[in-house]
């Protein structure tokens, strides 16, 4: 099996040094769950559905098994890990503020698949129950993809003396990728892990993280991140 050091590599890094190993120590490095919440994981009853709406159920099926067979139980393995640890596990959730959501960014209200109104009480806009925040956790809500920008995320991280933030969520391509990105601007080293994330289409997902990889990133499997966590 190839290792993570070039599994992902991009165009960029073709010829590249190995990265070195990441030192995590032990209550300075974080896990967070972007997104996965109630709405994006609900699906209708197909037999209720015709044409383009069926269509539409059979092309999202991919995404679902892998969130079910794949996502969530990995997510959850790692926030066993991580609170075993004594490691934090924060929660990013897109979530609107107002009941009308006037308060969301451009990006959450562009008219189309990312058009959803969410606020913050309703059952739509909660983690979903097998991967359930507890009292002491944080959650952070956000109206904008990336987890730092709309929210004081950044400046809770850096109070508790976070070094390393270990990602995880949905969707690979959008919130989770803003929020990598942003996690690496503010000079946090961000780790990715690739079968505790999900894009809409596998191909996506994979695209994703190998452009994000080395830059902003870098990415593994969730065995190889357990390898390095301290306990």
């Amino acid at each position: 099996m190839e290792s993570w050091k070039t599994a992902w590599r991009s165009f960029y890094y073709e010829g590249a040094p190995d990265a070195p190993d990441p030192v995590l120590e032990r209550g300075r490095v974080a896990l967070l769950v972007i997104d996965v919440q109630n709405t994006y994981l609900a699906r209708p009853d197909p037999a209720t559905l015709t044409g383009e709406e069926l269509a539409r159920y059979h092309r999202w099926t991919p995404f679902h098994a892998r969130m079910h067979g794949t996502v969530i139980p990995t997510i959850a393995r790692l926030m066993d890990a991580f609170r075993t640890g004594g490691n934090p596990v924060v929660f990013a959730r897109i979530a609107a503020l107002l009941p009308d959501g006037r308060d969301r960014s451009l990006s959450q209200r562009k008219p189309g698949w990312n058009d959803l109104l969410l606020p913050k009480d309703e059952w739509e806009s909660q983690v979903v129950p097998a991967l359930a925040p507890r009292a002491d956790e944080i959650q952070v809500t956000k109206t904008t993809d990336s987890a730092l920008t709309g929210t004081n995320l950044r400046l809770v991280l850096q109070n508790m003396g976070i070094t390393h933030v270990v990602a995880t969520g949905i969707f690979t391509d959008q919130c989770v990728s803003s929020t990598v990105r942003s996690l690496a601007d503010e000079s946090f080293d961000v780790i990715l892990v690739e079968d505790a994330c999900a894009a809409g289409s596998q191909d996506l997902h994979e695209q994703e993280l190998r452009i994000l990889n080395r830059i902003y990133c870098e990415v593994m499997s969730a065995e190889e991140l357990l390898g390095f966590l301290p306990r």
